[in-house]
């Protein structure tokens, strides 16, 4: 998977090979580094062999997101899918309210039809599929205007 990373207003383009394997492999911006993870709070870092070996630390801060995202799946206001499918059923509009674990749309994958239901209860501002729609793993489906409780099922 390829992100992109902005540290201190410098974006990186990082890319993840296996983010379950140890190593982690990631390139950033080109170059291949072989990180541990399970070093507690430093995760230990090695350039690709081909170079001289190099050691970096890196110390995770948490950085704050000061910027609203324009992609609704990762501004944290939205249902996203699941799973990739066909929206069969759409339950909601905007402007009407939800509840936690209400059924708001259908999606049909490998001909079964899936229920997804609200994980926040809050206002639909938007939906953002259509009956018949293909749908990609974790689209954004439908944006809430205000959040209330999220249920975690």
């Amino acid at each position: 998977m390829k992100y992109k990373i902005t540290v201190n207003n410098k974006t990186y383009e990082v890319e993840i090979e296996n983010i379950n394997a140890r190593p982690v492999i990631a390139r950033v911006d080109g170059e291949r580094f072989e990180i541990m993870p399970e070093n507690g709070n430093q995760a230990e870092t090695r350039k690709e062999a081909g170079a001289k070996t190099e050691k970096k630390s890196f110390d995770p801060k948490p950085v704050t997101a000061t910027a609203f995202s324009p992609n609704p799946a990762i501004s944290g206001n939205a249902l996203t899918a699941p799973l990739p499918g066909t929206v069969v059923d759409v339950f909601v509009k905007p402007g009407e309210r939800v509840e936690a674990g209400q059924v708001v749309l259908i999606i049909e994958a490998m001909k079964m039809k899936n229920s997804i239901r609200s994980v926040y209860s809050g206002t639909v501002s938007e939906v953002l599929v259509s009956t018949g729609q293909s749908v990609a793993h974790k689209q954004a489906l439908v944006k809430f205007a205000d959040l209330g409780e999220a249920a975690w099922m």
